[in-house]
């Protein structure tokens, strides 16, 4: 209110020291110019509230962070009860969101594919369909599935 404009802010870190400071506020900036770009005018935030964008933009992503950010209600699901939500949701997309193709590749009947995704649905929100959501969820089934386990969740760096 005191500037007279809705006031945006861009924030990154922490850092550890002076001399990452410099790459902190760079980051800061991206976060900023993202906010921004978005229509997040008059909001503040970090890379990582950011989803997919703040992956693409910060210097230090958290690929794990993200991916248990997106999926982690389903990949706990899928651990807790030894079923395979995760899959389904790799096939769903694969097939171009068709139920019957989804049936077929995953060699089950199509009610069983609607009671999966209904699952889904209860565990990552009604909205989990909406195209801003299939992408982060398409990006995070990509992200999750570089592991060499195919289905083990991604760590960040230094962490087992």
């Amino acid at each position: 209110q005191a500037v007279g404009s809705p006031v945006t802010v861009g924030a990154a870190g922490p850092a550890a020291g002076l001399a990452e400071l410099p790459t902190v506020h760079t980051e800061a900036g991206r976060c900023l110019s993202a906010l921004r770009v978005l229509g997040h005018t008059g909001h503040g935030g970090a890379t990582d509230e950011l989803g997919f964008v703040g992956v693409l933009l910060g210097d230090r992503a958290d690929l794990g962070g993200y991916v248990r950010a997106t999926l982690g209600p389903v990949l706990d699901y899928d651990a807790e009860r030894g079923t395979d939500l995760v899959g389904t949701l790799d096939a769903y997309f694969a097939e171009g969101a068709s139920l019957t193709r989804t049936k077929t590749a995953l060699h089950v009947h199509v009610n069983t594919v609607v009671q999966r995704l209904e699952r889904v649905g209860r565990l990552l929100g009604q909205d989990w369909n909406s195209p801003a959501r299939t992408l982060e969820i398409q990006l995070a089934l990509r992200l999750n599935g570089l592991t060499s386990a195919g289905r083990a969740e991604i760590r960040p760096p230094g962490t087992r």
